[in-house]
């Protein structure tokens, strides 16, 4: 079957979905298809250099494949994808890898000059987790040099940052390592962007699916991708754009979606015991926390408001009342499950405290934030919690609610007062989230920290000292040291680690998610 008539058998699937879901009577998703419901608002890029949020994040796995994955059963461990074998340089900062026998979606082959493609094109566009291959040392001015075609199977990566090996391995584990189609890219490619405006709604890679069809704010369709080694399952996979949680899970209780993601903890509850329903639950890495941008006014730039702020949470009213059993209170910004992560909880809803520590700093009440949130749960009930327990101390939390993409962009834009957001690793190392929230010496990297305004030279050069430190007990010993500090103070405020709740149909079978947000699978899933 061709490309144009697979896209309009495609479309007609989605015009028959859509029929079924405005129908007022129960039916069933197509044998072939499966139908997901959630939000994907807060998709900006589907290009593997670019994109960083949620949606997009959980399709790249399914998309592409890097020269090396996180094995899905445990993300510590490292398995081959687009290499078959690799050898550590004796100088140890250089890996040569020998690329398997694969094939795009496209039908090409996968060659080393695709690798060096990708890796440099990723480094040069320098968009948002371009940091991540920063930690190597790779900028736009040496990244040439430092990926290099050895003969037609192998393909060598080499830097000068002072890691070794393993740190390099886990770092090419992320989203921004996928491996893109040279020849595709760079046929669609304007203005010397990369393929970067054709990437972002497209896709070419060598995953078990291809974007079939993109509408913002609408679907996602991913088409089998007939040139995977590993073929799925299922012809496509529907990921449709259902804003309203009550929405999403009437469509999965009538069969009109097979999963659902997002649902209340109250929804959850409900569909526990319902016939025909199961709820998967899966640990998460992902840390919810608070940023403030400590740039956007005085009070918001001062430590004792940092302090004070965080003795307004109710932590345990929000974890055990609002999100029963979907999250827990957790205080510092490496998950359970990473090595030195910090488990105590220091802080609790404690008003007077407060109050005191706002009176003692001269910040005087009343005062308004602005307070911009994504339009979807649990967030907007997290932030109805928040705006309580401020107002106690006499501070006007004023939620405004947006498209995620949008509460993105100001974040990154630094055009934000007060915002929720949330964390996901992009590799399984703890300098995956210290990088991210303890380094900015110069806002010259794409941080956390330069998000909130908050330069930070002595704490960065304490997080580049953990990263090259090769003793595992003094490594967690100086990411723990590193956290105490950030929990102390700091324009961050530490509130939960997430537990992943989905809903599937009892048709559904071998869907697959593990601890980070990049592993979701639907290659080996049927009905």
């Amino acid at each position: 079957m061709n490309f144009i008539a697979r896209r309009a058998k495609l479309l007609g699937t989605v015009f028959t979905l859509g029929l079924l879901i405005g129908a007022p009577v129960h039916a069933e998703t197509p044998q072939n298809v499966l139908v997901v419901a959630q939000s994907i608002d807060d998709a900006v890029s589907f290009d593997p250099a670019e994109g960083f949020e949620l949606t997009t994040v959980q399709s790249f796995n399914n998309l592409y494949q890097r020269l090396v994955q996180s094995n899905r059963d445990d993300g510590t461990k490292i398995d081959p994808a687009l290499a078959a074998s690799w050898d550590a340089g004796s100088d140890g900062k250089s890996l040569t890898f020998a690329l398997a026998d694969a094939k795009f979606a496209s039908g090409n082959p996968v060659r080393p000059e695709d690798v060096i493609f990708s890796l440099t094109r990723a480094v040069k566009l320098n968009k948002s987790p371009a940091f991540i291959l920063n930690e190597l040392g790779w900028k736009a001015d040496n990244v040439d040099a430092a990926v290099t075609k050895v003969d037609d199977k192998h393909v060598k990566l080499t830097w000068t940052a002072d890691v070794g090996s393993g740190f390099a391995l886990s770092l090419l584990t992320a989203p921004i390592a996928s491996i893109v189609d040279e020849q595709t890219v760079a046929a669609n490619a304007k203005d010397n962007d990369f393929g970067n405006a054709w990437l972002k709604t497209n896709s070419a890679g060598s995953g078990a699916y291809a974007i079939g069809t993109y509408t913002p704010h609408e679907a996602l369709v991913l088409q089998a991708n007939a040139n995977s080694n590993d073929k799925p399952k299922l012809e496509s996979v529907i990921i449709r754009n259902v804003p309203d949680v009550g929405a999403r899970r009437l469509l999965v209780e009538q069969g009109d979606a097979d999963i659902a993601r997002g649902l209340s903890a109250d929804q959850i509850e409900a569909l526990k015991d319902k016939s025909g329903i199961k709820v998967l639950s899966v640990a998460s890495a992902r840390t919810d926390y608070i940023l403030l941008n400590s740039k956007a006014n005085e009070t918001l730039g001062n430590p004792a408001f940092w302090e004070g702020a965080r003795y307004l949470v109710d932590y345990d009213g929000i974890a055990k009342n609002l999100l029963r059993g979907q999250s827990t209170v957790h205080q510092s910004f490496l998950p359970v499950g990473f090595p030195g992560a910090l488990t105590d909880t220091p802080f609790k809803l404690d008003v007077d405290k407060a109050k005191k520590i706002l009176a003692d700093a001269g910040i005087k009440t009343p005062f308004k934030i602005e307070f911009i949130v994504f339009n979807d749960q649990p967030f907007l009930s997290i932030a109805q919690s928040l705006q309580s327990t401020f107002a106690q101390a006499g501070i006007t939390l004023d939620i405004q609610p947006g498209v995620a993409s949008d509460i993105y962009a100001r974040g990154r834009a630094g055009k934000y007062e007060m915002t929720l957001r949330y964390w996901i690793p992009d590799y399984f190392d703890a300098h995956s989230n210290a990088s991210a929230f303890a380094i900015n010496k110069d806002n010259s990297a794409n941080t956390v920290a330069k998000q909130a305004g908050w330069v930070i030279p002595e704490l960065t050069d304490a997080t580049l000292a953990a990263v090259k430190e090769q003793d595992p007990a003094k490594r967690a010993a100086l990411y723990q040291d590193l956290q105490r500090k950030i929990q102390a103070s700091s324009p961050y405020i530490f509130t939960l680690q997430g537990n992943d709740q989905v809903v599937l149909s009892d048709k559904v079978k071998n869907y697959a998610q593990g601890l980070n947000a990049d592993q979701v699978y639907y290659d080996k899933v049927e009905k």
